[in-house]
């Protein structure tokens, strides 16, 4: 019996250890990604695909969604317990 437990926790810890590495991974090419708008957003103004307006309404609309999620993640008042 503690052959077999010892078995399920030496699994249970690799299986672990397969998950922080596939959520490195997974990082990993986020930043990949990332890395590549910049040079696809300069392909985009060479071409003709992106105007100057189309990149400053994009850009407010980053600037909002930004400020909208600090407002989100502020701690609301109501939710404390009261003293």
């Amino acid at each position: 019996a503690q052959a077999k437990a010892e078995e399920r926790r030496a699994m249970a810890v690799a299986v672990e250890q397969e998950m922080k590495a596939r959520v490195e991974e997974m990082r990993a090419k986020v930043v990949e990604a990332e890395a590549a708008i910049p040079i696809a957003m300069a392909d985009a103004f060479r071409s003709g695909n992106l105007g100057v307006m189309d990149y400053y309404n994009m850009k407010n609309i980053q600037a909002d969604t930004t400020m909208r999620d600090s407002i989100g993640r502020e701690d609301d008042p109501r939710d404390e317990p009261a003293s």
